[in-house]
């Protein structure tokens, strides 16, 4: 089995019981070598209600020269503050199947200092 086939076997029994609502949506996380993406998804119809990477042009200045660990602490934060535009305060974290370490406890860290609920 190789890496992308166990993180893939985690993230089905993860989403067997992490589902997202119009009251409680779903924070998901993506990581890849170089940048990280959030996403806030309800489940029941479908849609991203907010996302932010570090991609992100309005981010572009915030994050500067910082390391993987600091921009998804940023992106963190942004997705809160975004979510608290759109009247949402509690969240269910997704992670993805990833490790709950590094970079995914930095954006949870980042979400939960911007009052994001989870």
């Amino acid at each position: 089995m190789t890496k992308l086939e166990g993180r893939e076997r985690r993230k089905l029994r993860i989403r067997k019981k992490i589902t997202g609502t119009s009251e409680r949506p779903r924070l998901s996380v993506f990581r890849s070598a170089k940048h990280i993406y959030a996403q806030v998804i309800d489940d029941t119809t479908g849609q991203t209600l907010v996302h932010v990477s570090t991609l992100s042009e309005v981010l572009k200045s915030e994050l500067g020269e910082s390391n993987k660990t600091e921009a998804a602490r940023i992106v963190g934060r942004h997705i809160a503050r975004l979510c608290k535009e759109k009247n949402i305060s509690q969240v269910v974290f997704d992670r993805n199947g990833y490790l709950y370490h590094g970079r995914v406890v930095a954006l949870a860290e980042g979400a939960r200092e911007g009052e994001l609920d989870f």
